[in-house]
């Protein structure tokens, strides 16, 4: 048995536990924390990206000379929509990317996987640092590297699926509450960062007009991206070190050269994916409703057809999860506390920025000279929901069921949703925004808080519906598909900011909560329930 690869591992046995498992286990969980902490940082990072590049005048070169007054105000009315969709592309790409990393621990061990996907991260990094030192970068560069900035949305259903391996099920709730919630911690702290490291001027920037411009603050937005780079070398050389390969986790334990090989193979499956979707959306301007099962059914056939025979052999054994109608309940109910959380944390800031900020629908680059300086105060959303996620799995273990955390949680999600609707609509129609911004940002965060719950819950309940073999695969994929809710959440909020009617799509996200309350009763509390209060 090597250090790296452990051939034996049964922490259900009470002395393993005590005398082997625990140490190693905890080392792992200790690891895995700050490079998921990170993956969340650098995938979510256009939400503040989006607003800095409007407050700078990033307009991708669609405003030319010759425009007149109305034609201009309406290029900027579609640029705006556009720095929306740089989030969503992000979302798009890391829940694609979730799909195969659902599946990569099998394939590659823990310490491969996670190696090589925190690695990747600094391809995104480097590449945001040059291209927002120049404020006349093509929006396909942006494009793009919010594509490849989905490598850290990936991470979180190959990270998750990981820790799942090292703990004993009495366990999971907690463990995997902390692995999420501090991992999730990444998207406060990164819009807390930001706007706090882009105050230094370390490098001169160009500006419109194609000259240097030094010292002044546009010259440190770049740093929005390099901030990350130190701080992902560290939290990649560590799992190389410090991680294991679990026989539990994947039967056939590879080298480290066969592990990384594997994963790459599988990312690239799903960045072909990822970036036929962010195409449809940009290049073709394919409706979003359309371009996600698209990209869902194309990366499951990469990953299903056009992969070697042993991997072959290995992702049809965890495919038999699609046999199992649980597998799609939860899937649907978890979306609507991970893909709420991660969808309203990268919707957030821009969204306030256009209610409290833009005010004037029919001057666009009218700004409220009395707007709350949202930038302070948004980044506790993320926090919030992230700190609360582990006390979700806590007292589900506490109560010894998710499903009953998950029904509470969810009416109290509804009616915060409910409640950012009516103050949007109030602020919509004061003459003085500004004043609704408290009420507004209140509700916003009981919805974080209720998200968040939920998120534990939810997670919680896996392990108790599906065998220790499935349920990892399970924990992955529904972790994969919750996280279009990065992809839609900002895309639709872009829509209808566009039209003028954001509380439209509050609305249809509280129905859809609804549904989820039901299915919820139904499956897993209801007098008909297969498994009661997992």
């Amino acid at each position: 048995m090597s250090k790296i690869n452990l051939a034996i591992w049964n922490v259900e046995d009470e002395n393993f536990w005590n005398n082997t498992g625990k140490k190693i286990a905890t080392k792992n969980l200790w690891i895995s924390i700050p490079a998921l902490l990170l993956a969340f940082a650098v995938w979510i990072m256009w939400s503040i990206i989006a607003t800095k590049l409007k407050a700078f005048g990033f307009n991708f070169g669609m405003i030319t000379a010759d425009m007149n007054p109305s034609q201009i105000t309406e290029k900027l009315k579609e640029i705006n929509s556009l720095y929306y969709t740089l989030p969503a592309i992000a979302g798009l790409a890391g829940a694609t990317l979730r799909i195969p990393n659902s599946f990569l621990i099998a394939l590659g061990g823990g310490r491969n996987v996670i190696f090589v996907t925190t690695l990747l991260l600094l391809i995104p990094a480097i590449g945001v640092g040059f291209a927002l030192q120049d404020v006349n970068t093509p929006y396909m560069t942006f494009a793009i590297y919010a594509a490849l900035s989905g490598f850290g949305g990936g991470n979180f259903s190959s990270s998750m699926s990981n820790i799942s391996f090292f703990f004993p099920k009495r366990m999971q709730g907690t463990s995997l509450g902390l692995n999420a919630g501090i991992g999730n911690l990444g998207v406060g702290v990164m819009q807390k960062t930001i706007p706090w490291i882009i105050g230094f001027s370390l490098f001169g920037a160009i500006g419109a007009d194609g000259n240097k411009i030094v010292g002044e603050a546009i010259a440190g937005l770049q740093n929005a991206g390099w901030v990350w780079v130190p701080l992902l070398s560290l939290a990649t050389v560590a799992a190389f070190i410090g991680m294991n390969n679990v026989i539990t986790g994947t039967p056939k334990l590879p080298s480290t050269l066969q592990g990384v090989g594997k994963t790459l193979y599988m990312i690239a499956l799903g960045l072909v994916g990822a970036m036929i979707g962010a195409y449809l959306l940009i290049g073709l301007n394919i409706n979003m409703w359309i371009v996600l099962p698209v990209v869902v059914v194309i990366t499951l056939a990469l990953m299903k057809f056009a992969t070697p025979g042993d991997i072959k052999a290995n992702l049809n054994k965890q495919f038999a999860i699609f046999n199992n109608k649980q597998t799609w309940v939860m899937t649907i109910i978890y979306t609507m506390t991970f893909g709420s959380f991660i969808g309203f944390s990268a919707a957030f800031p821009k969204l306030s920025q256009d209610i409290f900020v833009y005010t004037d629908v029919n001057d666009p680059s009218f700004v409220n000279p009395n707007a709350p300086n949202f930038l302070m105060w948004v980044f506790l959303g993320p926090v919030i929901g992230a700190l609360i996620r582990p006390v979700g799995g806590w007292l589900s273990d506490k109560i010894n069921s998710g499903a009953k955390v998950t029904a509470v949680s969810t009416v109290f999600q509804i009616l915060a949703t409910l409640a950012v609707a009516y103050f949007v609509i109030q602020a919509r129609n004061s003459e003085t925004p500004e004043a609704y911004w408290w009420p507004f940002f209140a509700s916003f965060m009981v919805l974080f808080l209720t998200t968040g719950i939920g998120n534990g819950s939810t997670f919680r309940s896996i392990p108790y519906i599906f065998n220790k073999e499935q349920a990892g695969p399970v924990l992955g994929w529904t972790a994969a598909i919750a996280a279009y809710g990065a992809f839609i959440i900002p895309k639709v909020f872009g829509q209808q900011i566009k039209s003028g009617t954001p509380e439209y799509a509050l609305y249809g996200f509280a129905i859809y909560y609804f549904v989820c309350l039901v299915l919820n009763w139904w499956f897993y509390q209801g007098p008909k329930a297969e498994i009661k209060n997992p």
